[in-house]
């Protein structure tokens, strides 16, 4: 079994017992009680200078534990005062040591978009989504059939919150594209081996249309890999463990002035 298989396998098995303590109805309830999402391709959209997406990251699967991160809001705030356009909060508990009450404390701490960063496959997740006041929610096209994929998007477009759409081969980009997708990712780290291929968003962003926002995403340590796929097409750079590993403020500094 490949890491991300057992990571969505995971997730269901969470999703079905959150599903227990919350059922479908009250959640659809509770994320048409919330206020609006904030539309996240006004911020994100392409400027002069490339756009963060900041991440609160615990864990990862390749490299076990990286920050405790008592307080995900203090440090969502840092990162928001720091130039961030977007927060990324993790929310998959088993190897990612994130919650859906990280996602809510990031919300009430910042005025930018807050992505609901986890393994989604099936619409409960989305709707716990916007009930926790998330803006974006990722959707991984390797954890996905087409049908699903393309009913997921459509759910999350019409809750108002905007899908991220994360890829990691031309295959994948097609499908993305054929969905509608408006804000695309390309992830440099295999979901099956969790290698690294720093080179693989120059590859494919020229498959992606200058009217999609391309978020490059993994391999970011330092300044220069923030440089080099602004200097393949990316909009946007989805940053977490160089940030959760050093001083968040001083590296977004570094990272939005290439």
């Amino acid at each position: 079994m490949s890491i991300l298989s057992d990571l969505v396998d995971g997730a269901r098995l969470d999703a079905a017992a959150r599903r227990e303590a919350t059922p479908l109805e009250d959640l659809e309830r509770a994320a048409l009680d919330v206020t609006p999402a904030l539309d996240a391709l006004e911020f994100l959209r392409p400027a002069d200078r490339v756009k963060i997406i900041a991440e609160v990251k615990r864990a990862s699967p390749s490299r076990g534990a990286l920050a405790e991160i008592p307080d995900p809001a203090e440090l969502a705030s840092v990162y928001a005062s720091s130039g961030a356009s977007a927060i990324s909060v993790l929310t998959e508990g088993r190897r990612f040591k994130g919650s859906l009450d990280d996602l809510r404390a990031v919300r009430s701490a910042v005025d930018v978009p807050v992505l609901r960063k986890d393994f989604i496959v099936e619409p409960y997740q989305v709707f716990e989504a916007r009930a926790a006041g998330a803006d974006m929610v990722l959707l991984i096209v390797a954890a996905l059939e087409q049908p699903l994929l393309a009913e997921l998007h459509e759910l999350i477009v019409q809750l108002g919150m905007t899908p991220l759409v994360e890829t990691h081969d031309a295959d994948e980009v097609t499908r993305a594209l054929d969905i509608g997708a408006g804000l695309v990712g390309v992830n440099a780290r295999d979901l099956g081996t969790f290698e690294l291929d720093r080179d693989l968003f120059g590859r494919l962003a020229e498959g992606i249309p200058g009217s999609v926002i391309r978020v490059a995403e993994s391999a970011v340590s330092t300044a220069a890999d923030v440089a080099h796929y602004r200097s393949a097409g990316a909009d946007v750079v989805l940053v977490g463990e160089a940030l959760v590993t050093g001083d968040p403020a001083a590296r977004l500094e570094e990272f939005l002035a290439v």
